[in-house]
């Protein structure tokens, strides 16, 4: 089982990997124009390629998924995260990307902090202790998201940065409306089911603008590490707010918690900083 567990999650990773750069190298053959807008997306469901990367994405979801049913967590997010390695690779092998040193290791550090992550997260992380505060924390990051959207073309709430941090934002808040949509399936409370499996549509309709938005303006090989990092450490940073966590069950008194965002944040901001440098240079 432990095997099958291993299998399950590396090729989740690859799926996962593989589909987005799928997805971005249709992206960027989008018009700029199109960035932010739905008809970005309507125009990439006719991509036969793009179609192909999106459903990469959701078997990588379905191995996610059957990969913690037989492993515990503290092993498949490392999995998950060392997959950022391939997302370099292809990048420069199927999109023409250029990957530096330091690109190496800030992804190193992204991965070596989600595995302290994994490590060092408390018990009871997966109750929700408070639904108003799970919804008030999904509507914040929502709306931070939709401020691109709003103030498209008008400054630097519209850069690429920006738009990467809204999108992961954006999938945060779909997984906690995720989390709401299981919870009222275990209650049998199908009205609310209803709802949260509208709201995990919408913010996931957001998401995909979004990163496909960031695609266009950045390379993949930025994207993903960057949004994958944001997607880790705000929801971790966060659920103290609506999860029962019992901190006393946290490894080592929360050391390697505390020390694992700090590695993924680091981790990202060294990406962020060695490609936006690069892109000065360049120009």
């Amino acid at each position: 089982m432990v095997a099958l567990g291993l299998i399950a999650a590396l090729a989740a990773s690859v799926a996962f990997n593989v589909g987005i750069v799928l997805q971005a190298a249709d992206a960027r053959r989008e018009p700029a124009s199109e960035g932010l807008r739905l008809s970005l997306l309507a125009h990439l469901v006719r991509r036969r390629r793009w179609i192909a990367g999106l459903l990469l994405g959701w078997a990588g979801f379905v191995l996610q998924v059957v990969a913690l049913s037989l492993l515990p967590f503290v092993v498949v997010q490392p999995v998950l995260a060392a997959g950022l390695l391939l997302m370099l690779y292809l990048g420069v092998r199927m999109l023409g990307e250029q990957v530096g040193v330091a690109e190496v290791v800030g992804v190193l550090g992204i991965t070596a902090g989600i595995g302290l992550l994994a490590w060092g997260t408390p018990a009871g992380t997966g109750t929700v202790s408070s639904q108003p505060a799970a919804i008030s924390v999904m509507v914040a990051m929502t709306m931070v998201a939709l401020v691109p959207f709003a103030l498209r073309g008008r400054g630097h709430l519209d850069s690429a940065t920006f738009v990467i941090v809204a999108s992961a934002l954006a999938f945060g808040a779909g997984n906690i409306a995720t989390k709401l949509v299981s919870d009222g399936v275990a209650d049998g409370t199908w009205l609310l089911v209803a709802i949260w499996l509208a709201v995990t549509a919408g913010t996931g309709v957001i998401a995909l603008t979004t990163e496909m938005t960031a695609l266009q303006r950045r390379p993949a090989t930025f994207v993903v590490p960057v949004s994958f990092a944001i997607q880790t450490f705000f929801p971790i940073a966060l659920e103290p707010l609506f999860l029962s966590e019992r901190w006393s069950t946290a490894a080592l008194g929360g050391v390697p918690l505390i020390v694992g965002l700090v590695m993924v944040a680091v981790g990202a901001v060294a990406v962020a900083k060695t490609r936006a440098v690069s892109a000065l240079v360049s120009s």
